[in-house]
This record gives structure tokens, sequence and C-alpha cells, in this order.
């Protein structure tokens, strides 16, 4: 058993898929400066967003079931 709730792993999901979203946005809008660093951070906030959303609803569906 996992010492992190199902539910946090899935809130942090969509913290970081949010992020993934935001960075790029405030990139182009140019609030915020392009980076190397930014673009690639923006890029694994967003693909590690959606795997720790899979997981955790994964992990609470059989949880649940």
């Amino acid at each position: 058993m996992s010492r992190w709730h199902p539910k946090y792993i899935l809130f942090l999901g969509i913290v970081l898929v949010f992020l993934g979203f935001l960075l790029p946005f405030l990139m182009v809008t140019q609030v915020i400066k392009s980076t190397l660093f930014l673009n690639f951070f923006s890029f694994i906030a967003s693909v590690l967003g959606l795997f720790l959303g899979f997981v955790g609803a994964a992990m609470y569906t059989r949880m649940r079931g």
C-alpha cells in the first residue's frame, strides 16, 4: 500500500498539468521570458502531471472498487 493517498496524487497531477499549461501561456503572451530551462520544466511538469493523474485515478478507482 502506498503511503500517499490517491487523492493527493491526483491533486498533484492536476496542479502539474495546470502549471504545464500556465507557463507556456505566460511565455507566449511574453509575461515571462522564455528560456530553455523553463521550456523543459513546463514540458516535464505537463507529462509528469498527466502520468500522476492517471496513476492517482487508477489507485482511487481500485481503492473504491
